[in-house]
């Protein structure tokens, strides 16, 4: 072998192999799922939003009865470990004879439903305007952010119940003003995250060669804000179905007989004394999907911040 072949021959054994993305791509999510899965209040709070997740999207297939169904030889029954309950109606019925595991069923695709409606709004929002704010300055970042402060400067369900009354009752109205509500705190973290980005090196050496202002905001810096909107967006999401049962309990959200969780508590105030089950189990399936998503969205802030990996 001459020298030249041995010098190629060692270079190629010191080069090492070039990682395809699909192979970072797994190392990433391995790393991910690591971190996560550490936090075991994290991966209980992902398996019972699993679960609601799949009794929301095959609701037709599960409950015994339509939630709008009445029947009026089976008012106010007992779930069926009570006496005079029956299996039929494994949860028992409210007032008007209508099935409360069905209902409670069909109530998850509203509360999933809404979650999704209202962290998508806010923050497709909330993140544009609050890169405009980061990344400008100036007087458009100065009136942005006093816009965002007099938001916050209202209690959040007051603010709510008066847009709601301009824009009217009903679930999209009060979607809409959920999603405001929450906006802020999306425009405020977006705008946290850019000004600390803004300035980086990587960014710096972007706007030298030559990139435009849309690629700078949205293709290099934005990417690299997303973890702290990702687990923002998931306490949004409980703070969004806790606002529209609160909502539906004032009457100003979703209309009965729309099997929404804070609608079916409002209808059954009056029975709290002499069936139980009417106001308990609505609450308890606001409590438990709410605790899920919040113990989720710590897990994923052990896994996305990279203080705490370190730690």
């Amino acid at each position: 072998m001459t020298h030249t072949e041995a010098q190629q021959a060692d270079s190629a054994i010191q080069t090492p192999a070039p990682v395809s993305a699909g192979a970072m791509r797994r190392a990433m999510l391995s790393e991910f799922w690591y971190y996560f899965s550490q936090n075991k209040g994290a991966v209980i709070g992902l398996v019972v939003f699993s679960i609601i997740v799949f009794l929301a999207v095959f609701a037709p297939l599960i409950a015994p009865h339509s939630p709008s169904l009445q029947n009026r030889e089976a008012l106010l029954w007992p779930p069926a470990w009570m006496e005079g309950g029956t299996w039929a109606y494994p949860l028992g019925t409210d007032a008007l004879g209508r099935d409360i595991f069905s209902r409670l069923i069909y109530g998850a695709r509203f509360s999933l439903f809404i979650g999704v409606v209202v962290v998508t709004l806010s923050v497709s929002v909330g993140v544009i305007v609050g890169l405009i704010a980061g990344f400008f300055r100036g007087w458009i970042d100065t009136a942005i952010m006093r816009v965002m402060d007099v938001i916050l400067a209202f209690p959040s369900l007051l603010l709510a119940l008066v847009l709601v009354a301009i824009l009217g009752p009903g679930l999209t109205n009060a979607m809409i003003a959920i999603a405001l509500i929450l906006q802020p705190h999306f425009v405020r973290l977006t705008r946290a995250s850019v000004l600390a980005e803004r300035e980086r090196e990587y960014v710096i050496s972007a706007r030298v060669a030559g990139a435009g202002k849309l690629r700078l905001m949205f293709k290099t810096i934005l990417p690299n804000c997303l973890a702290p909107l990702i687990v923002q967006g998931t306490l949004a999401f409980s703070n969004a179905i806790l606002d529209a049962a609160a909502l539906g309990f004032l009457g100003v959200g979703a209309q009965p007989p729309t099997p929404e969780w804070g609608t079916m508590l409002a209808e059954a105030r009056e029975f709290i004394l002499r069936a139980w089950w009417v106001v308990t189990l609505p609450g308890l399936a606001i409590l438990i999907t709410v605790l899920a998503i919040n113990l989720m969205g710590d897990g994923l802030r052990d896994a996305l911040d990279p203080k705490l990996k370190q730690s």
